[in-house]
């Protein structure tokens, strides 16, 4: 192999990060090794079905049409597999029943397989002309050497696209809360300043929302941890199915939820939403609910709401003025508790 070739291959490594990079690299080099008219790589389908043409090198009269798809089972590569002839520069004679070649006008053809280290077969590396061509050693050792430098790269972007599937998949479950489901708290206080950016610029209130599960270590207390999570969990659904978009819906600690959104541009009308919004989410999350291993009817949380003005108020504050909120509907409602108790 000639040091000019090895520093091409060299330069194309380095050079270029994706498949299609290489592999047109290597098929301009590839073509000038074995003077053939069409060099292409093939990719097979895991099943067996078909045989695509991923990328190909068309110099002269022979056309071998990028992106043809046909059945693998009546290829030249899979009969030059399956009897270990890989090459010929009489094709009419070896394969004269090959419709394929006939349509082509092939008259030499070589091919080697691309095999992935599962010893998977991922296509071939082929070069065809309608010329009698001899292919020497030289061209026999470089086909071989591009086709595990394609397996090398094909493999090199699947490894690559694992690692970002798990990335993202990681980042995801870094930002929700495993038991139910929603944003944590950190993607809670990330997607607040967003929000209120958003507020800003539509000159409207931000609503928010505070809801403290009240009774909860009873439930707990009463029915056991499994269905303190079921209970927990259903409140997540209810959250998910009633808030609307863009509302920020988060579980911010053990039984603290927050639910935040949009409001009016004006304030008398944002308060008016900012009460109606402590009404939508007390009735969601009231009611009867299908434990574990019972059936409670859930008197409701304390929530507490309010609209702020984002001109003048960050999330932060916001967030303080909602938790008092809820505190004072914590309160008048234990105060409403006793009432009923001492009247009784």
């Amino acid at each position: 192999m000639s040091d000019n070739l090895i520093e091409r291959i060299s330069t194309a490594l380095e050079s270029e990060n994706t498949l299609e990079g290489l592999v047109r690299q290597l098929l301009e080099m590839l073509e000038l090794v074995t003077n053939m008219e069409s060099t292409y790589l093939t990719r097979i389908e895991p099943d067996g079905s078909l045989q695509h043409i991923q990328f190909a090198r068309n110099t002269r009269s022979m056309q071998i049409p990028e992106g043809l798809s046909v059945p693998w089972g009546d290829t030249l590569c899979k009969r030059a597999l399956d009897e270990g002839k890989r090459y010929t520069c009489d094709v009419a004679n070896v394969w004269g029943d090959s419709q394929a070649a006939k349509a082509l006008g092939i008259t030499t053809y070589v091919s080697t397989p691309v095999t992935l280290a599962d010893g998977s077969l991922y296509g071939t590396l082929c070069a065809a002309s309608s010329a009698h061509r001899e292919l020497t050693e030289r061209s026999e050792q470089v086909l071989q050497l591009f086709a595990q430098l394609i397996a090398q790269q094909i493999q090199n972007e699947q490894l690559l696209k694992q690692l970002q599937r798990a990335n993202i998949a990681l980042t995801a479950a870094s930002y929700t809360d495993e038991l139910t489901g929603l944003p944590n708290r950190r993607a809670v206080f990330e997607l607040l300043p967003k929000l209120f950016a958003q507020a800003r610029n539509n000159t409207s209130y931000v609503l928010i929302a505070f809801a403290d599960l009240d009774d909860f270590k009873e439930i707990n207390d009463i029915y056991g941890h499994e269905s303190g999570d079921d209970f927990l969990r259903i409140v997540g659904e209810r959250l998910k199915s009633g808030v609307r978009t863009p509302e920020v819906i988060g579980r911010v600690g053990g039984d603290e939820f927050i639910v935040a959104g949009i409001g009016p541009g004006e304030l008398n009308e944002a308060l008016s939403a900012a009460q109606a919004f402590k009404t939508r989410l007390t009735s969601l999350l009231t009611g009867e609910y299908q434990l574990h291993s019972s059936v409670i009817n859930y008197a409701g949380p304390s929530v507490g709401a309010v609209a702020v003005n984002p001109a003048f108020t960050d999330h932060d504050i916001a967030l303080r003025e909602a938790d008092m909120a809820m505190y004072i509907e914590k309160e008048r409602r234990r105060n409403a508790v006793l009432d009923d108790s001492s009247q009784a």
